[in-house]
């Protein structure tokens, strides 16, 4: 055998080596999370009725959702609960496959990162402390103290609605609802803008001491599940979309909205433009 053949053969074999070491070493998102057996959530959970803790139980709709997803994809499903600012940066780094949320959907988000099928809608409604006549429609918080969370659609739609009035609020940013709503009970500030999901269950479940300002203002918002907008997450994201559609058609879904919402939604089977 001759020298060029033996150094034909030698390189043939090492590209085949390196090759096959780099497919090995490089599975996608979906192909982890099949390892592990897990996927991996961030959310916050201090988010009713999405995402909240009861008699020492993480529960919601968040939760309902994904349990069912995991069982599509054959996985357990694990919570990282963070501040909902941390979330997304914390996605972006790596350190999860999903955020639960849900996100709202819009333009700035989707130039950064791929949503899945919508889960909810919502417009942003004002929580008031209860029996305050002084705060009856969305207009009276002009002037007031009204609270919000940092990084969350709510801010946005407050801050927009804030500038046609003609005495703006004074807009009080939060790291969570909860603050934001503790405060409010304490007279702190005169309102919580959240979404109409959050303020209506927040005002029904504790109505000793809040109510909803309802009509509430802003654009109606879809919200959903948030993953990595790059080809690594995408089988992965694609599963999860695929369950989320098999829940829809067979019911699963119609009953987890009638559980918490108390009725259904009506949702588009794909991401609408913002």
């Amino acid at each position: 055998m001759n020298f060029r053949l033996l150094v034909s053969i030698a390189l043939s074999v090492a590209t085949v080596s390196l090759s096959s070491g780099a497919s090995a070493a490089s599975p996608d998102a979906l192909q982890r999370a099949k390892a592990a057996g897990v996927l991996q959530v961030a959310t916050e959970e201090q988010y009713a009725p999405y995402d909240f803790i009861e008699n020492g139980k993480h529960v919601g709709i968040n939760v309902d959702i994904l349990a069912e997803v995991g069982k599509e994809l054959g996985l357990k499903v694990e919570y990282t609960d963070l501040p909902w600012d941390s979330v997304l940066p914390g996605l972006q780094a790596k350190k999860y496959d999903v955020v639960a949320g849900p996100a709202g959907i819009s333009a700035e988000r989707q130039a950064r990162f791929r949503f899945l099928i919508p889960i909810s809608i919502d417009t942003t409604v004002i929580l008031k402390r209860k029996g305050d006549t002084s705060l009856v429609k969305s207009a009276d918080i002009a002037g007031r103290r009204i609270g919000t969370q940092r990084a969350a659609s709510p801010l946005q739609d407050l801050k927009a609605y804030a500038s046609t009035l003609g005495k703006p609020p004074v807009i009080v940013e939060y790291v969570a609802f909860t603050q934001a709503n503790a405060d409010l009970a304490a007279g702190r500030i005169d309102g919580v803008a959240n979404s109409s999901t959050n303020t209506l269950y927040t005002a029904e479940k504790r109505k000793d001491a809040f109510e909803a300002v309802v009509p509430g203002f802003g654009k109606p918002e879809y919200s959903s599940f948030v993953g990595r907008k790059d080809a690594d997450s995408k089988t992965l994201l694609d599963a999860m979309d695929s369950a989320l559609l098999k829940m829809e058609k067979d019911g699963r879904m119609k009953a987890i909205q009638i559980k918490w919402y108390g009725h259904q939604l009506d949702l588009p089977d794909h991401v609408p433009a913002p």
